[in-house]
């Protein structure tokens, strides 16, 4: 009996072992694969823009890193977004990659629309501050049917389930309705 119990122990004990080893947190995420660059002059720095998919698309999430020759370790910035409208997007300072940590860059963003995006950058080193931009970054249209028919199709199991709770519903009132009420004895 000790002995089947000892067994037990160690073989889970092995299998917990050999799990945490072989799930480290670098195998929970791939890596970021770029197949496309640009170049941008921000000032001194010349900063490598990299794209994990290509040629963009809107509403089509992809990972973007920013790529300062000489590294990011002694530099700081921030990113602008501009629509093909004019309006600002959004600003926000330049982090490092979650998946590339080694450079700056954004995980798993899109860009809401069609048209010619622009991305400013202000980077602040060892070498002054520099501002630059990269313009006319074609976005092509979404990928798909248009949202509003992609919503429509979505939501017919909703509609379906509804139609079905209501049928349920109304169906186990009459039987209650329906049933006799017991009597006191």
């Amino acid at each position: 009996m000790i002995k089947r119990l000892f067994a037990a122990v160690a073989t889970l004990l092995a299998v917990l072992a050999v799990s945490m080893a072989a799930a480290g947190p670098a195998s929970a995420y791939e890596p970021v694969n770029i197949v496309h660059t640009e170049r941008v002059q921000a000032g001194p720095y010349s900063l490598t823009i990299g794209f994990s998919q290509w040629p963009l698309r809107a509403m089509q999430s992809l990972d973007f890193t920013f790529i300062p020759d000489g590294g990011i370790a002694d530099k700081s910035g921030t990113l602008t977004e501009v629509q093909p409208n004019g309006k600002t997007r959004r600003i926000e300072p330049l982090s490092r990659h979650p998946r590339k940590r080694e450079d700056w860059g954004l995980d798993v963003r899109s860009l809401d629309q069609q048209g010619a995006w622009t991305f400013r950058f202000a980077i602040d080193g060892p070498q002054g501050p520099g501002k630059g931009e990269l313009t006319d970054l074609t976005v092509l249209e979404q990928p798909g049917p248009p949202m509003g028919l992609s919503w429509a199709i979505s939501t017919v199991p909703l509609i379906g389930l509804i139609i079905f709770l209501a049928y349920a519903w109304r169906r186990t009132r009459r039987r209650a309705a329906a049933a006799p009420i017991p009597q006191p004895v």
